[in-house]
């Protein structure tokens, strides 16, 4: 039997990743190689095979019916490869090599990034590979080790452990609020000039949640400004913009100084969760243990950005409690 050559491996590479993720860009992104070596990779495994895997678009790529069948061999080969990698890796006990993180923009900025210097202290032959962005990422398909995401999020393939709550409070300057006055109930914030937050993967406004009366009610307030990125909201609001809604971890520095004030806070409530995500076939991984490490310091309960905000407190489980596969 002819053996593959490495040449053949990496098309079947650039090829598998390149449909899981529609597109030369992103599958390039992932590997971290140019988008001209994917698309040369793939155009070289059809050429070797007489087939035509993909129909192209100016863009976006679809799966013909004979690269559809390929797909899932190819992704079958690629799970068999990194169960190979994930039993070496645990026969090891010191974490070293690379660690794929991946993580909403705020929360790598805001919380990871600024842990990671002393996380590589204790681990200086461990590399991290932090990929921020609001996309989810298929931690299996890409090779992803830990994934922090917000929400309850299900997925029988992977693992996860609550690590915080994630809560907003609405937020202004102290001269903003000097100028036009305190709301008192969120049905005020329709007379107030407001800062809001678009969702980069659903071009969606954010619906601020509040308990009035026993319940949760949504509201999207008519905004003056919107911005799809966390710190931007922060930033209008501290320059006088108006009431704006932010997780408490963003808010917590402006608060302590004393550039915003929260405000509403009776009627705040606790949005959702914040998770960590990992594969089940990373659970004996040193480098997945030692990270996970971190969260608990990174996360301890109860937040200190939420106490400091004096966001209300909310019945919760314990962040450092793994649970049953997700």
């Amino acid at each position: 039997m002819e053996q593959i050559g490495l040449d053949r491996l990496t098309g079947i590479i650039a090829f598998a990743r390149s449909a899981s993720l529609g597109s030369y860009t992103a599958a390039a992104r992932s590997l971290g190689i140019s988008p001209s070596a994917v698309s040369k990779s793939v155009q070289r495994l059809e050429e070797r095979l007489g087939l035509s895997l993909f129909t192209r678009t100016t863009r976006s790529l679809t799966l013909t019916p004979e690269g559809h069948t390929l797909h899932e061999r190819a992704l079958r080969l690629l799970r068999e490869a990194e169960e190979i990698e994930q039993a070496a890796v645990a026969a090891r006990s010191e974490p070293a090599g690379t660690l794929k993180v991946t993580a909403p923009l705020p929360v790598g900025v805001h919380l990871l990034a600024p842990a990671l210097p002393r996380f590589r202290e204790r681990y200086p032959k461990l590399a991290v590979d932090l990929r921020l962005g609001d996309r989810f990422a298929d931690l299996i398909e890409e090779g992803i080790d830990v994934a922090i995401r917000v929400g309850e999020l299900s997925d029988s393939r992977l693992i996860s452990r609550r690590l915080a709550p994630h809560r907003l409070c609405a937020l202004a300057a102290p001269a903003y609020l000097e100028r036009r006055g305190t709301p008192r109930h969120p049905d005020e914030l329709a007379r107030h000039d407001c800062v809001n937050f678009r969702f980069q993967s659903t071009g969606q406004a954010l619906r601020w949640p509040f308990r009035i009366g026993g319940r949760v009610v949504e509201i999207t307030p008519p905004a003056g400004i919107v911005t799809d990125f966390s710190d931007a909201v922060a930033a209008v609001l501290v320059a006088g913009g108006g009431i704006g809604i932010s997780p408490t971890y963003i808010a917590a520095p402006y608060v302590a100084r004393g550039a915003l004030v929260p405000v509403l806070q009776e009627f705040a409530v606790e949005r959702s969760v914040i998770t960590a995500l990992w594969p089940e076939s990373r659970r004996g991984n040193p480098n997945v243990k030692a990270f996970l490490a971190l969260l608990e310091e990174v996360f301890p309960s109860p937040a200190p950005w939420d106490i400091l905000v004096t966001v209300p407190a909310a019945d919760e489980e314990s962040a450092s409690t793994d649970a049953k596969p997700a």
